[in-house]
């Protein structure tokens, strides 16, 4: 297995993770766009006890679609968004996939929140969800 390593724009804050990721999605939720400044995000799912930290993140909790908490982490010093963090499952990490030093093994498997997906956006995968499944 490859170590999934990863950093923000400016080098403040990286992160390795020592575990296979869980999944590998595109979100398409509003939300998601607005803290991308894209159509979506793309996201690797990592066990949360898997990850080593350096540096300093900020944290904003946001309100999802579904009423549940996002904690939307971001680097403190540039901005980059490194990971969302579901309050109703801590045990995991979703690392923002533009951050990892090596993508080639980005390869997503299901899109969620493509009734929210921009109209030019062609979809991706066969796994579509109009909303996040439950």
């Amino acid at each position: 297995m490859t170590k999934l390593k990863g950093q923000c724009l400016c080098g403040q804050f990286s992160y390795e993770s020592s575990a296979e990721p869980v999944a590998t999605m595109v979100c398409h939720c509003k939300n998601c766009q607005r803290q991308s400044g894209a159509a979506f995000s793309v996201n690797v799912v990592v066990p949360s006890d898997s990850l080593t930290l350096k540096g300093e993140l900020k944290r904003f909790d946001d309100t999802a679609d579904s009423g549940n908490t996002v904690m939307r982490e971001f680097c403190a010093e540039c901005g980059s968004p490194i990971f969302s963090r579901l309050a109703a499952n801590p045990a995991i990490a979703i690392i923002k996939a533009g951050t990892l030093d090596d993508t080639s093994m980005v390869q997503p498997g299901g899109e969620v929140w493509c009734d929210s997906k921009q109209d030019w956006v062609a979809p991706m995968t066969e796994a579509r969800f109009p909303r996040n499944p439950s």
